[in-house]
C-alpha cells in the first residue's frame, strides 16, 4: 500500500499570506471588532476557527453594526467601488489581497484605460473575477468557455486575462479561440505559478495512482479544478473537506492512493486525511504490517511517549554511574504517560486543541478508557515513587502540584495571558523540566540531596532531548497552532528561527557529551550517546520533506530519539561487559 501526499498539498502564497496577517490582527486585537469581506478563504473548517477567535465573515457591510471596526480584503481582493463604500463607512482597511492577483488588477487597469476591452477567462461567480471586473471600468467581459467566445459581439482591441486558480489547459483553448475571432489581441498568462505547479502535480500523480483524493472546500473553485483535472485522467477520484467523509466511501481495493489538496486547504486537515487513510490501508494489512501497526497504535495512545521515557530514566541512571532501578523507570514512564494524557483532555475541556490531530479521533472514542488509564498511571507512578522512598515521593509530588499549578487559571477570564500555560512558549520548557527531573534527578537524590555533576550533565541530556523533540514537533503543527492562538517557539520566532535555535542547542548537547566524560562528572556512556544527535540530525532532514511522511509517522520518529538513547545505553553495557 502506498500513500503520496504531492508537494504542493495546501495553502498557496497568497492565501498563507492571508491567513498569517489575520492571525497576526488576532493576536493584538483588544476590543475592536474585526471582519474579514466575505469568508476569508474557501475552507469552511478555518473560517470557524477564525471565528473562535473574534473574526467574523461578512457578506454585506450593513452587517457591520456601528462602532469602530476594521475589515480585511481576502486575497481574493475587491473591486475599486466596493473599497470606496467601505472608506465611505469609516471601515479601517487591510489589504489581504493576493499579489498576483493585485498584479492582474493593474493590468486591467492600465488596459481599460487605453480602451481595450477586457476579456476575463474564469468563473463568474468568483469574488476573484467580481473584483477584477470593478478594474474594467465597465469594458469587461468575463468568459467561462470557449463557446461564450462565439457569442462575443466584434470588439476593436482585445485584453485577455485570466483568474489565478484557472485551469491552464482551459485558459489555452479559450485564448485559441479568442486569437482565431479576433486579430492581434494582447494576452497575458495570469495563471499564478502554484496553480500551474499544483495541476501539473495533480495530473502526474494520477498518473501513477489507483485512486485520487483531493481535499478542500467543495465551494472552492481551485480545488473542484484539480478534482476534475484527475478525474479527466480516468483515475477514480474522491473530493472531500474533511477525513469524516472517508468513512462513507469504500477505499479498500486501492492499492495506490494519491493526496492532492486545493491552495485553502490548511496542514491539518490534510494531516488527518493522510492518516486516515493509511490507517485504513493497514487495517486492510493486517496481518503483513502487524508490527507497523503496533508501532502506530502506542504513538497514538502516548505509550511510546511512556516507553522513551523509561529509555531516559534508563540512560540517566548509567550517565550518573548509579544502579539501576526499576522502580524508578517505572514511575518515569507512568508518570509521563499520566501527564501526557491528561494535558491532552484539559487542553480539549479548554479548547486549546482542535480536530486535526491525528490522536483525537482515538481520544473522544475512548474517552472515559483514556481517563481510568491516565489516572491509574499517575497512581502507580505515586505509589512506585514512595516505596523507592521519602524524598523521591514529595519530589513526584511537588511537580505534579507545579503541573496542577500550570493550567490553573490564575488571573481575570478576560486577560490575554490567565494561566502559566498562556505564557509563550513555556509549553516546550516545563515538559522539558518534568521530564528531567523525573528521569534524572529522582534517582539522585534516592540516595543523596546533594547536586552532584553527573545528575546535571545527565538532566541536561534530558532536558534538551525533550526540548529539541517538543519544538521539532511544534514546528510541524505551527499551521494550526497559529489558528488556535498557541503560542509555540516555531509561532513566536518562526520556522526557520527556531530550527536555527535547536541546531545550536543540539551543537551544545554534542559539547556537553563530549567533555563530561573525559572530565569525570559521568560515565563513558557519554560518547555512546553522540548516537542521540545524530538520529536527530537526521529527523531534521525528514522534517524537510514531511509530505513524503504522515503527521504519526514523524511523530513517531521524533520520539525515536528517546529509544536510541535506550539502545544506545543498552549497546554500552554489553561493550563494557565485554571488554572488562
Amino acid at each position: 500500500m502506498v500513500v503520496k501526499l504531492a508537494k504542493t498539498a495546501g495553502f498557496c502564497m497568497g492565501v498563507r499570506r492571508a491567513v498569517d496577517m489575520v492571525l497576526d490582527i488576532a493576536r493584538r486585537k483588544g476590543k475592536e471588532n474585526i471582519y474579514t469581506y466575505g469568508p476569508l478563504i474557501h475552507n469552511p473548517q478555518t473560517v470557524e476557527l477564525l471565528r473562535m477567535r473574534g473574526i467574523a465573515p461578512v457578506s454585506h457591510l450593513d452587517e457591520i453594526p456601528e462602532g469602530w471596526a476594521t475589515i480585511i480584503i481576502r486575497a481574493h481582493g475587491i473591486s475599486p467601488q466596493e473599497r470606496e463604500k467601505i472608506r465611505e463607512k469609516g471601515i479601517r482597511i487591510i489589504d489581504a489581497t493576493c499579489p498576483k492577483v493585485a498584479h492582474v488588477q493593474a493590468i486591467i487597469k492600465k488596459h481599460a484605460l487605453l480602451d481595450y476591452t477586457v476579456l476575463i477567462v474564469g468563473d463568474g461567480e468568483h469574488p476573484e473575477v467580481n473584483g477584477l471586473l470593478g478594474y474594467t471600468c465597465g469594458k469587461g467581459i468575463v468568459i467561462g468557455s470557449r463557446d461564450e467566445v462565439d457569442r462575443l459581439p466584434e470588439l476593436d482591441r482585445v485584453c485577455v486575462v485570466a483568474q489565478t486558480t484557472q485551469s491552464i489547459v482551459e485558459y489555452n483553448e479559450i485564448v485559441n479561440r479568442i486569437k482565431a475571432r479576433f486579430p492581434d489581441p494582447v494576452v497575458f498568462d495570469t495563471i499564478c505559478n502554484s496553480t500551474e505547479q499544483r495541476q501539473a502535480e495533480v495530473k502526474e500523480l494520477a498518473g501513477q495512482m489507483d485512486a485520487m483524493v483531493i481535499v478542500g472546500g467543495k465551494n472552492s473553485a481551485n480545488t473542484k479544478r484539480l478534482a476534475r483535472l484527475s478525474e479527466l485522467t480516468g483515475v477514480p477520484t474522491f473530493h472531500i473537506e474533511t477525513a469524516e467523509e472517508l468513512k462513507k466511501m469504500t477505499m479498500n481495493s486501492y492499492e495506490r492512493i494519491g493526496v492532492s489538496a486545493g491552495a485553502s486547504t490548511p496542514n491539518w486537515i490534510i494531516d488527518r486525511v493522510v492518516d486516515s487513510i493509511t490507517s485504513c490501508q493497514s487495517q486492510k494489512r493486517k496481518k503483513i504490517r502487524g508490527l507497523l501497526n503496533l508501532w502506530v497504535f502506542t504513538i497514538r495512545c502516548d505509550i511510546y511517549s511512556a516507553i522513551g521515557a523509561g529509555c531516559l530514566s534508563f540512560t540517566g541512571m548509567l550517565l550518573q554511574k548509579l544502579n539501576v532501578s526499576i522502580l524508578n523507570i517505572l514511575t518515569t514512564s507512568f508518570y509521563v504517560y499520566a501527564m501526557h494524557t491528561l494535558n491532552r483532555f484539559i487542553n480539549r475541556k479548554t479548547g486549546s486543541s482542535i480536530i486535526g490531530s491525528f490522536r483525537e479521533e482515538l481520544y473522544r472514542k475512548h474517552e472515559k478508557l483514556y481517563l481510568f488509564t491516565a489516572l491509574l498511571a499517575l497512581f502507580l507512578a505515586t505509589i512506585s515513587s514512595f516505596i523507592i522512598g521519602p524524598a523521591p515521593f514529595f519530589l513526584l509530588l511537588l511537580i505534579s502540584a507545579l503541573g496542577v499549578l500550570y493550567n490553573t487559571r490564575l488571573l481575570p477570564e478576560n486577560w490575554r495571558l490567565k494561566r502559566l500555560r498562556d505564557l509563550p512558549g513555556s509549553k516546550n520548557v516545563s515538559m522539558a523540566m518534568a521530564w528531567g527531573t523525573v528521569a534524572t534527578v529522582l534517582p539522585q537524590i534516592e540516595i543523596d540531596l546533594a547536586i552532584t555533576p553527573g545528575m546535571i550533565v545527565a538532566f541536561l541530556f534530558v532536558f534538551t532531548m525533550v526540548f529539541i523533540r517538543s519544538a521539532m514537533s511544534d514546528t510541524l503543527d505551527i499551521q494550526s497552532d497559529r489558528l488556535i492562538g498557541r503560542e509555540t517557539i516555531p509561532v513566536l520566532i518562526g520556522k526557520e528561527y527556531t530550527q536555527i535555535l535547536l541546531q545550536g542547542i543540539l551543537f551544545f548537547l554534542v559539547i556537553l557529551l563530549v567533555i563530561a566524560y573525559p572530565a569525570g562528572w559521568v560515565s563513558s556512556l557519554s560518547l555512546a550517546l553522540l548516537s542521540c544527535p545524530f538520529y536527530i540530525w537526521i529527523c531534521f532532514k525528514l522534517c524537510d520533506r514531511r509530505s513524503q511522511l504522515s503527521s504519526v509517522i514523524l511523530e513517531g520518529l521524533l520520539e525515536t530519539c528517546y529509544l536510541v538513547a535506550g539502545l544506545s545505553a543498552f549497546l554500552w553495557i554489553v561493550f563494557t561487559m565485554h571488554v572488562s
